[in-house]
């Protein structure tokens, strides 16, 4: 199976501009860009782990409610987001500090013609959002003993 993420950096770098940066100046690349909370509050982490019936995805989002996430798959491309509302503001509270907040998110996956899209699966438990993508029988490997003569 090929899973393939879209739009890894934000919109307003080139690639030209991240290879720069990557050659020139990688320290500045990995603060301004992954070791900061606007990397993963734009791209949540991922994990992919394969077993002989499926691929499983587990996306750490945690925060939000089932109902935020839209998951959608058109010809081989997954697509998975979510969007929070922002709390409103109560006129008898002021926030003394506010460190945690959300953004919405939207990531992208091509799949491999062995997932059955009609088996796809997600749920969302302990802010993690699980999907599991069945394959195709035909696509399971099946275990054969060869003698040797």
């Amino acid at each position: 199976m090929t899973l393939v993420k879209f739009n890894q950096y934000p919109a307003h770098k080139t690639f030209g501009g991240i290879m720069d940066e990557v050659f020139n100046n990688t320290a500045r690349l990995l603060k301004d860009d992954i070791l900061t909370n606007d990397f993963f509050g734009i791209y949540p982490p991922v994990n992919i782990r394969e077993t002989k019936e499926a691929y499983l995805l587990d996306v750490m989002v945690p925060g939000l409610a089932k109902e935020n996430f839209s998951i959608n798959l058109e010809k081989n491309v997954l697509t998975i987001s979510a969007e929070k509302k922002t709390e409103q503001k109560s006129e008898d509270q002021k926030h003394i500090r506010r460190e945690f907040s959300f953004r919405s998110f939207k990531r992208s996956f091509t799949l491999d013609e062995t997932v059955d899209a009609e088996k796809i699966q997600a749920k969302y438990e302990n802010g993690i959002l699980q999907l599991q993508l069945s394959k195709k029988q035909e696509a399971q490997l099946k275990t054969k003993s060869i003698v040797v003569e």
